[in-house]
């Protein structure tokens, strides 16, 4: 409940420093949760031996979790080297921050939530728990596809560039583990893509003909951004594209359901075009002279 319920305040009646003050307070919340996290991340062990004889030093978790990851990702003839002397203590503080905000994202969800709940209609509210559920299971789904496939592919492309250039296969131990981070994380925020663009055709504020009439577009770009986020961008970039191609073309179809059942025309057309009424030529429909004949279409 926010302070101006407590009050018995009107949500929807708050002022601005008001709103921002209800979302200063939920922010400090999850940053708290994400400092608490974090912390306990830094400091759990992977097991309890060590109180038998506090005096020598106990295995953290972090440490083992980043251990796994090396073993299940890079091949046993690749080294990890530490190039800076104070590498593996930024690592390890690193490790702890993603992990803390990774346990931390149920306490955000809700938080965000709570904050933008009275803005929201009778039907939207049911919309959320649909929402939450697909956007989790899109993102663990991505995430997961992102560790254990595009790391792996992306790390056994660039191998063999190693013995072409006479060079021994060491990598830098902060490479590799923000490589492996910031693929799993903008693989799984990548594969939400398409139900943002379904609840947006839901509540009618663009149509489906946005990505059906610019798909060579909207999938060109697509394969850029994909080749930026790969450190290959050669393999790892058209298979970190396959599967958000499937998954965009899925939304379309899912997408049109909620289209058919809406009478009134969408709230923006972005890409949107029209036939030139004399020559026949596809035109922008904000454009009023056509730039092939140059008549006007009004």
């Amino acid at each position: 409940m926010s302070d101006a319920e407590r009050k018995g305040k009107n949500p929807l009646q708050m002022t601005f420093w008001e709103h921002t003050g209800e979302l200063s307070k939920r922010a400090k919340i999850i940053l708290y949760t994400v400092v608490v996290f974090t912390g306990v991340m830094m400091g759990l062990p992977a097991n309890l031996d060590f109180l038998k004889n506090p005096l020598e030093f106990y295995d953290p978790l972090v440490g083992v979790i980043l251990r796994a990851i090396k073993d299940q990702i890079l091949p046993p003839q690749v080294r990890l080297i530490s190039v800076e002397l104070a590498a593996p203590i930024e690592l390890y503080v690193i490790a702890s921050v993603v992990f803390g905000v990774a346990f931390s994202i149920p306490v955000l969800a809700y938080e965000a939530y709570k904050f933008i709940d009275p803005a929201l209609y009778a039907n939207e509210k049911k919309d959320m728990y649909p929402f939450v559920i697909s956007f989790s299971i899109l993102f663990l789904s991505g995430a997961f596809f992102g560790y254990r496939v595009l790391t792996i592919l992306i790390v056994r492309a660039l191998i063999p560039f190693y013995s072409v250039v006479g060079a021994e296969a060491m990598i830098s131990v902060m490479d590799f583990y923000n490589m492996v981070f910031m693929i799993t994380l903008l693989s799984g925020f990548s594969f939400t893509t398409p139900l943002f663009f379904v609840l947006l055709v839901k509540y009618n504020i663009v149509s489906t003909s946005i990505v059906t009439k610019n798909r060579i577009y909207i999938y060109g770009g697509l394969y850029i951004v994909c080749a930026m986020i790969t450190p290959d961008g050669g393999p790892g970039s058209i298979v970190m594209m396959l599967p958000l191609v499937i998954l965009t073309e899925l939304g379309v179809l899912v997408a049109k359901r909620y289209e058919k059942g809406s009478r009134s025309p969408p709230r923006i057309r972005l890409f949107e075009s029209k036939s030139c009424k004399f020559c026949g030529k596809e035109i922008p429909t904000d454009i009023s002279f056509c730039d092939s004949c140059g008549k006007s279409q009004t």
